[in-house]
């Protein structure tokens, strides 16, 4: 007998409250419109010690170990051992001093893209910063592509993987990456957590088959002899050989990253109990472990894992389908310590690699919501966490589909980006350096800038790929960043007003209210001007009473910011009473000025304009990038969007 029961269906009322909490805990640390940020994400905001933090922006850096090798090997052939040598110099001599003078002038994780947006203000500043972010996603998002195909190989070249495997790199590259967005999603503590774990026994292992490794070619003399024999036979005298590894040395550069992560942490440095948001010294003081420490590991590890695997292993397979491709310590550890050491190692290469990603992640996770949201050129989701990480997600996905998970295939792209960043950044520390008239340090982080140059310009003509692929994350940026500014245009945008006393005192004398106020040009500062403007309110816009007007005055400092905190001042002028302001534009400006005192004096406000001449469409474009144009009309929507209750939003009239 068939049962006619039903179990009944869930209340609507459940249904929404588990979507608002879904909701809740998607947008969690997400500023609420009236500007207060929610629950902040607490892990987000616990600092840690600098070596803790090293662990998570070392992922970057240590587990390139997994590829960096190989890679070598197949750009430079014999040459490459020298050619990391100079590597190693270029790191120790330039990328550490640069990113230790950054991590001194932005101590709270603004890196070199901040540094150079003060050098460049207004709009230009704002499509420069917008570019380099554009290279940062190159080398952030790739960093996790990467990194996740090179586990896949490792997971599929392991002699015990079951066959089934062999052919899937996109499957389980798909895989290990949305793994990492889970973690993230988790949280930002849980994420250093693993990577102190990760790295302690990956660099251990690398310890491991890196000193088996020079042990076993110190006893092979006839190995180097082949070696030496090949190296002098192609290249010729010392002097050439030199030459050529300068030469060779840009196709290493992925020996480079790490440096722009680990300013980018920063914030999640604990500092010192002296310290304070001004100077936090102690801050500074861990970064610069974070980054010396780092640097001279790895660079200990890719010398020595050089020339061991330039030694030791045939040249052939280093070729794509051999071995050591893309996993030469790897092959090293399988034949000189045995398949189980080997797999152990295999293991430790791929958690690391998968979980490399991690710092890139951070680092992203850390530069989006400085920049963008800021510039209005975001929504205001994107200064919430998770909502992010599914974003960077899904584009790593389509990033590991169109390259197909191939390591090689994305290593110009990685490249392209690192040495940018790094590029960026010295040119930012030399101008610094300048600017503090510090001639001997100019001179030297010049001489940096010139030679991080060459590097990014010769790695670009040989793999313009990684070129290609940074313009099409600017222009999507740009397209972006566009489109939301338009957007968001509507929006209040003050992130805190403050009436000074002269002002407070002005809104004062009108107890009795309504508060009338009429939009003055700040240029038009003569009497009969303001005389002017009194009558054309009487005769046109009906303004009942003219002894109580207060004129308000906003000055355009910089139209191409955003976000602003409005300082409003009341000041005497011809006898009569006006609010001065500056601001990044007119009409949202007014609109906050206008519903802020009426939730401080409790009394309605009236605004009077005059209608703007010219074309319409042309005032609408000077409203959007110069922050001027189509004043009246778009106040009196700024104050509808943010005010709904009719009764409550201050009036605004025309004439």
């Amino acid at each position: 007998m068939t049962s006619l029961y039903r179990p009944p269906a869930e209340p609507e009322s459940n249904r929404r409250d588990a979507g608002q909490k879904f909701k809740d805990w998607l947008l969690e640390g997400m500023p609420s419109p009236s500007g207060k940020p929610q629950r902040s994400h607490e892990s987000a905001e616990k600092p840690q010690s600098w070596w803790r933090v090293m662990c998570l922006t070392g992922l970057d850096y240590f587990s390139t170990l997994g590829y960096q090798p190989a890679i070598a090997a197949l750009a430079a052939g014999v040459l490459a051992p020298l050619a990391t040598v100079v590597l190693v110099l270029v790191t120790l001599g330039g990328a550490l001093p640069v990113y230790r003078r950054v991590a001194s002038e932005s101590p709270r994780g603004e890196g070199s893209i901040a540094m150079l947006e003060k050098l460049l203000p207004r709009w230009w500043g704002k499509i420069f910063v917008l570019a380099l972010l554009g290279f940062a996603a190159t080398d952030f998002i790739i960093t996790i592509t990467l990194s996740a195909a090179d586990a896949s190989a490792h997971v599929i070249e392991n002699p015990f993987a079951p066959d089934f495997f062999h052919g899937q790199n996109v499957i389980i590259t798909l895989i290990l990456i949305a793994l990492l967005g889970a973690v993230f999603l988790r949280g930002f503590e849980e994420a250093i957590g693993v990577a102190v774990v990760l790295v302690f026994l990956y660099l251990a292992l690398n310890a491991v088959v890196v000193g088996f490794a020079v042990v076993e070619a110190a006893q092979s003399p006839l190995q180097i002899g082949d070696w030496w024999t090949a190296l002098t036979t192609q290249h010729g005298n010392p002097v050439m050989i030199i030459a050529v590894a300068l030469l060779v040395f840009p196709k290493l550069a992925l020996g480079l990253s790490g440096f722009e992560t680990g300013v980018a942490v920063m914030p999640q440095i604990k500092g010192k109990p002296g310290d304070s948001e001004a100077k936090p010294a102690g801050r500074i003081k861990g970064a610069h472990k974070l980054l010396t420490t780092a640097a001279l590991i790895m660079s200990t590890f890719l010398i020595t894992s050089s020339l061991a695997t330039t030694i030791l292993i045939p040249a052939q397979e280093f070729q794509p389908g051999g071995k050591a491709d893309g996993r030469a310590l790897a092959y090293l550890a399988h034949s000189l310590l045995g398949d189980g050491f080997g797999t152990v190692y295999d293991l430790s290469t791929i958690a690391i690699l998968w979980f490399a990603g991690a710092s890139a992640m951070a680092g992203l996770l850390n530069l989006v919501p400085r920049y963008l949201p800021r510039f209005g050129m975001a929504p205001a989701w994107t200064r919430a966490l998770r909502p992010l990480v599914l974003v960077f997600i899904v584009i790593a996905f389509a990033i590991t589909v169109i390259f197909d998970a191939d390591v090689n295939a994305q290593g110009g792209a990685y490249a392209t980006g690192v040495l940018v960043l790094i590029t960026s950044a010295s040119v930012a520390v030399t101008l610094s350096a300048r600017r503090r008239k510090q001639r001997g340090r100019t001179i030297a982080f010049g001489v940096i800038s010139v030679v991080f140059l060459y590097t990014t310009v010769t790695n670009s003509i040989e793999r313009p790929d990684g070129l290609r692929i940074a313009v099409l994350f600017i222009l999507g940026i740009l397209i972006v960043s566009l489109l939301s500014r338009m957007r968001r245009s509507f929006e209040l945008r003050a992130t805190h007003i403050r009436l000074d006393a002269g002002a407070l005192e002005m809104l004062a004398a009108n107890e009795d209210g309504p508060i009338r106020i009429i939009a003055h040009e700040p240029k038009k500062q003569s009497a009969a001007e303001y005389r002017h403007k009194i009558d054309h309110a009487i005769e046109i816009s009906h303004l009942p009473d003219a002894s109580q007007v207060i004129f308000i005055e906003v000055t355009i400092d910089d139209s191409s910011d955003f976000e602003q905190a409005l300082e409003v001042h009341g000041v005497r002028r011809h006898q009569f009473n006006v609010l001065q302001v500056h601001s990044s534009n007119v009409p949202n400006t007014i609109a906050a000025i206008l519903l802020h005192i009426r939730d401080v004096t409790g009394l309605m406000p009236h605004i009077y304009f005059r209608w703007t001449e010219g074309n319409p469409i042309t005032n609408m474009l000077k409203f959007l990038f110069v922050g001027e144009g189509e004043i009246a009309p778009v106040t009196r929507e700024v104050l509808r969007e943010a005010e709904p209750e009719v009764s409550r939003r201050p009036w605004v009239h025309v004439g």
